[in-house]
């Protein structure tokens, strides 16, 4: 029992000595353990304490797996184990769940930690400008358009009706609509027929159903319903990475939405290819800036698949060319990003993909997976001279740091056009199959993968 209470005792006082000195490395060190986290195969499995020797030697970690094959130590399956900080630490063999507790004297317990072990992808950075056009499914309704009725009034009948900016027309009458003209078409011969018009919309995920009595517009000599629609985006982006066997790319890194609106556009189909870049609107305070680029004929064609929150992705007709990468790159896990310096690629004239310096300020790791969970800063020279900072056009841009692809810039802060925000890649990886096939090819392969690894940390 004493020897207990002084272990408890000594546990204590370990705590209050980390309290004590919370603006130490050392319990900073301690408090950026994370709980969660995942670690690629072939990595070693480690804990980061910048902690002296002395306390070290107090530590111990209970390590425990839930299966066979996910973590191997000294050429053997390491499932339930207890380690020192003096000692080899086990490397990743295949994906599978590790639990981990860090213990002071083997007894009290400091930290609970979960090690998701998840396949090493591999993919070739982007950064090449791409011209990117979305068909939406439906027409959206960006405004209100005045039916000059013959007394000289101003008529809306869509919207007395209860249709809404940003609700998005999917059929009238019954037949599905997804060009502007045909549903104009469809309008002016209901209305020519003395009929009305049913139309189904869609609004924040949800099908209303609404009718209509189009109203003889004497300006157009047409029967009209009083809106403003559009069934269609296109605009300059940059490539965020692409998987040479696949053929699956991904770009943008955040949500393509109607500039009017600012509402979601629901996909029914669109393409990306090639763009030059022909100008630089330049950033300024309050006032950002903007590429400037045709689309091209030649050059990168594919399609896009789906339009999420985290960016853009397809497949590609062929593989671009990539003149700063000859080989596919790791992407680094949001665990695995560390603030500080990187490198962007972008395109600032013509088709030429260039490197540029920035800083990674800080890791936003959160529940709801959007464009924002990294703050980037530029910090070269050149760039700031050419753009200002972050601009439109830029969305995409990989950013590549200690050999990794780690993210891409998203959005710019209105305010200071040097600063702005990146997505973590892992997040748009989540949105491909790429994670499940290597995992597949893992399971395929285990046994050489198993060897292979065996050989290579001896």
């Amino acid at each position: 029992m004493n020897s207990f209470r002084r272990s408890t005792f000594l546990g204590l006082c370990f705590i209050v000595l980390l309290t004590a000195v919370s603006l130490t490395s050392q319990a900073r060190s301690y408090l950026a353990l994370p709980t969660h986290q995942k670690l690629p195969v072939g990595e070693r499995l480690t804990l980061d304490l910048d902690f002296p020797s002395e306390i070290l030697q107090r530590l111990s970690v209970y390590i425990k797996t839930e299966s066979k094959n996910v973590l191997n130590l000294q050429n053997g399956d390491l499932r339930e184990q207890v380690l020192s900080f003096n000692k080899d630490w086990p490397v990743a063999m295949q994906p599978g769940k590790v639990n981990l507790q860090l213990k002071l004297f083997g007894i009290i317990p400091l930290r609970q930690m979960t090690v998701n072990v998840v396949p090493r992808v591999e993919v070739y950075p982007g950064g090449h400008s791409i011209g990117v056009m979305l068909q939406s499914q439906g027409v959206m309704v960006i405004g209100y358009s005045p039916v000059a009725g013959e007394n000289g009034d101003r008529q809306f009948p869509a919207k007395e009706a209860g249709v809404q900016i940003g609700d998005q027309i999917i059929s009238i009458n019954g037949v599905k609509v997804n060009r502007d003209e045909r549903a104009a078409k469809i309008i002016d011969k209901a209305g020519s027929s003395d009929l009305p018009i049913n139309m189904v919309i869609e609004r924040q995920g949800k099908e209303h159903h609404v009718s209509i009595d189009p109203s003889f517009c004497q300006e157009t000599e047409r029967y009209r319903i009083g809106l403003y629609i559009r069934d269609s985006a296109a605009g300059v982006g940059t490539l965020t990475f692409y998987d040479a066997k696949s053929q699956i790319y991904g770009a943008l890194g955040h949500l393509i939405m109607d500039a009017e609106t600012y509402q979601r556009i629901d996909l029914g189909h669109g393409n990306i290819v090639s763009a030059a870049i022909q100008g630089i609107q330049q950033g300024k305070r309050g006032q950002p800036g903007e590429k400037i680029g045709t689309f091209q004929a030649k050059g990168i064609k594919g399609d896009i698949k789906s339009n999420t929150a985290v960016g853009i992705f397809g497949e590609l007709n062929n593989s671009p060319s990539n003149t700063w990468f000859n080989h596919p790159v790791p992407i680094a896990y949001v665990n695995e990003i560390e603030p500080g310096p990187a490198n962007i690629y972008t395109v600032v004239d013509g088709n030429k993909v260039e490197e540029f310096a920035v800083e990674i300020e800080r890791i936003m790791p959160q529940k709801q997976l959007d464009g924002k969970g990294l703050i980037i800063r530029i910090t070269d020279s050149k760039l700031l001279s050419i753009t200002g900072g972050i601009i439109q056009g830029m969305s995409g841009s990989p950013i590549v740091q200690d050999g990794k692809l780690v993210g891409a810039i998203t959005h710019v802060f209105v305010n200071d056009p040097t600063r702005g925000y990146g997505v973590p890649v892992e997040w748009m990886i989540l949105k491909t199959s790429l994670i499940k096939s290597k995992a597949k090819a893992l399971d395929l392969s285990s046994a050489f993968s198993f060897f292979y690894l065996i050989i290579r940390n001896k």
